[in-house]
């Protein structure tokens, strides 16, 4: 009999990710508005008049400023529902024999700040220093609020939709790959850019709250979706399937920084499939789009069309400029680089 294979760094095979979800008790409890499925990255439940939204994240990849991370990624995700967050609670593992007084104290800086600068209450959580751990882990739940009518999901997306992108990609990999790897940058990139690339994670930025703010005070927004693990290139095959249609996209049209670029090909790294947190994929009306990227535009945030909804029917990202369909990352492309 074949010895089982274990499974590679990163987030489960959409395959059997979909057959858990599948499985996963609900009780049939009537105020569950929004529970798990592919391309769903809330859960949405029916409150007292309002809806509250869940969002639960874990930071693996960072262990720069990862209290900062954790509260900017999860808010990424309930501002995509048209939410805003409110409410924090944390779950920090912290390593035995390297965690002293001074690392929990900063970790909690970082995570107090970053849910001060945006509103946001902490109110519980657990840290613990765990066995086995070579560095510190943080998940972290946040709860948002929304009203029934402004309620945003993937599964909104139309035909007809222009799909639009904020800033650019992949954002979140260059800051990453910046600092926690900047030695491997060295001769390729000049100092200044290492230093501009790690700084990535603040201009411009892996927030997209003010972005998914402005859209929707804007115009109409169908759909929102946040490029995390497997980038750009997941987030479309996602909203893909949560709306049930086929999308278009025009590879050429979509942003990369020069600096991501460059980044991303000493790296050897797709930068269309490397973790994107920054840039905010949007599902608009024809009519709203042009309305909704001068918007941003005038807050000084970068918003591209980069492609449509054609048609309901099979999940299929296709690009039009190659002819082909878009690959579906298996793993996202800094799992590589993490391996080495």
């Amino acid at each position: 009999m074949a010895k089982p294979q274990p499974l590679p760094l990163g987030k489960l095979p959409p395959e059997m990710l979909a057959s858990l979800i599948g499985r996963a008790p609900h009780n049939d409890d009537p105020r569950i508005v929004l529970g798990p499925g592919i391309g769903m990255d809330c859960a949405v439940l029916q409150g007292s008049g309002r809806l509250l939204v869940f969002k639960a994240e874990p930071i693996t990849f960072a262990t720069d400023e990862i209290g900062w991370y954790a509260v900017q990624v999860a808010a990424n995700d309930i501002a995509t529902t048209g939410a805003k967050p409110l409410w924090y609670l944390t779950t920090l593992l912290l390593p035995e024999g390297k965690t002293d007084a001074a690392l929990v104290e900063r970790i909690s800086a970082q995570l107090f700040s970053a849910c001060q600068q945006i509103g946001v209450a902490v109110i519980g959580g657990h840290t613990e220093i765990t066995h086995g751990l070579p560095r510190p882990i943080l998940a972290g739940t946040l709860i948002g609020e929304v009203a029934p009518q402004d309620l945003i999901t993937p599964r909104g997306a139309a035909p007809g939709d222009v799909l639009l992108l904020t800033k650019g990609v992949p954002i979140e990999a260059v800051a990453l790959l910046a600092r926690e790897f900047p030695h491997r940058l060295e001769g390729l990139l000049s100092r200044e850019e290492i230093h501009q690339a790690a700084a990535f994670l603040y201009d411009p930025g892996i927030s997209v709250l003010r972005d998914a703010q402005i859209a929707c005070a804007a115009g109409k927004v169908n759909a929102m979706h946040d490029p995390t693990e497997g980038g750009l290139a997941a987030a479309l095959w996602e909203l893909s399937e949560a709306c049930g249609c086929t999308l278009e996209i025009h590879s050429p049209d979509i942003p990369i920084p020069a600096l991501a670029g460059k980044v991303c090909r000493a790296f050897q790294i797709n930068p269309l499939a490397a973790i994107a947190s920054g840039a905010l994929l949007m599902a608009a009306p024809p009519a709203q789009s042009g309305t909704i990227c001068r918007a941003l535009q005038s807050e000084d945030i970068a918003c591209a069309p980069i492609g449509r909804v054609v048609k309901k029917g099979r999940a299929l990202v296709r690009d039009r400029f190659s002819g082909k369909i878009l690959p579906r990352p298996e793993r996202d492309a800094i799992t590589t680089v993490y391996e080495s």
